[in-house]
């Protein structure tokens, strides 16, 4: 069966700090309270995802993988990852505020949960006024002092905390202390990985009086201490172009805002290629000449196998996020 253009069922997930803004984000005929996260692109155990549209609809990411292989992903990619999908994209609706986390490194990662280390970024899709997120530290301090603050509750005095408006971009390689705030709805990016450690939740309680488990120790060594002049990610956007924002071994982003017709040329690169779209509607059409919608709050996957798309008729506008395996 020929490889298309494809659509994945959005997998939506409860979250104890989600809010009601994913499903009207999404245009569903569902309302749903409480959800968190909507899972785009997933190879995760026990979530992985389901095509949606065309001839292979019902399959699983899993079994594109293996029947497949370097055709959906790139060769060089399917060299580097085997039949592991390598990313994870997410919507994720923040009502309250998230802990305060970290992810570990591949290193890291490998040698105590056999899985891949989880660098992510976020692009701030919308925010409520005086919303605001944190990102690494303000000052410097030893993993000594980190386990200090934590059992003294002052760990949030050394944390860099910005307030945010919808395009702000933020770059969180494995390592990099960070919290989502109350009142922002994001895109992430990120490796396959669903390893997180928590190392402070505020005291909250549930309502059985209980604190939710730490993850000090662990958190420990999988932090990067260095502190960074600015963590925000600088760009200029420029009306239909094509504007680099993030560039790591991970996955390259771009975002394209356009009001007329864009063509892309992926002839020179040996990857899939995402497109998620945070604003307007467009038309996809590949090389083959097949047409896909693509409407705020959908996600789809560009095989590699197809080397040109033309993104056209936006209505009246389309802001995409391209997203690629270097």
């Amino acid at each position: 069966m020929e490889l298309h253009i494809i659509k994945f069922k959005s997998i939506l997930t409860p979250t104890i700090w989600g809010g009601n803004e994913i499903c009207k984000f999404k245009g569903l005929n569902v309302e749903e309270a409480g959800i968190g996260e909507s899972w785009e692109i997933s190879d995760l155990k026990n979530a992985e995802s389901i095509v949606d549209n065309g001839a292979l609809k019902g399959a699983s990411l899993e079994k594109l993988m293996h029947t497949y292989g370097a055709d959906l992903v790139g060769r060089n990619v399917y060299e580097r990852y085997g039949n592991r999908f390598p990313l994870l994209i997410k919507f994720i609706d923040a009502s309250n505020d998230l802990s305060i986390q970290v992810h570990p490194d591949d290193e890291l990662a490998l040698k105590r949960h056999n899985s891949f280390g989880k660098t992510e970024m976020w692009y701030v899709v919308k925010a409520k006024e005086g919303a605001g997120l944190y990102t690494g530290f303000s000052e410097k301090i030893t993993p000594e002092e980190y386990v200090e603050r934590v059992e003294n509750n002052t760990f949030m005095d050394v944390l860099q905390r910005y307030q945010v408006e919808p395009g702000d971009i933020f770059f969180l390689p494995a390592g990099r202390v960070h919290a989502i705030g109350s009142g922002i709805f994001i895109a992430e990016i990120q490796q396959t990985s669903d390893i997180t450690y928590r190392i402070y939740d505020y005291n909250r309680r549930d309502k059985e009086g209980n604190t939710r488990q730490l993850h000090t120790e662990l958190a420990k060594d999988a932090i990067d201490y260095n502190v960074e002049k600015d963590y925000r990610t600088s760009y200029k956007q420029e009306k239909n172009e094509v504007d680099p924002v993030v560039e790591c071994k991970y996955f390259h982003t771009n975002i394209i805002e356009l009001d007329q017709q864009i063509e892309r040329d992926y002839s020179t690169l040996d990857t899939f290629i995402i497109y998620m779209c945070v604003g307007g509607k467009c038309e996809i059409t590949d090389d083959k000449g097949n047409k896909v919608s693509l409407r705020q709050g959908e996600t789809i996957l560009i095989p590699a196998t197809i080397k040109k798309t033309t993104i056209n008729n936006p209505e009246p506008f389309a802001k995409l996020l391209e997203i690629y395996i270097p």
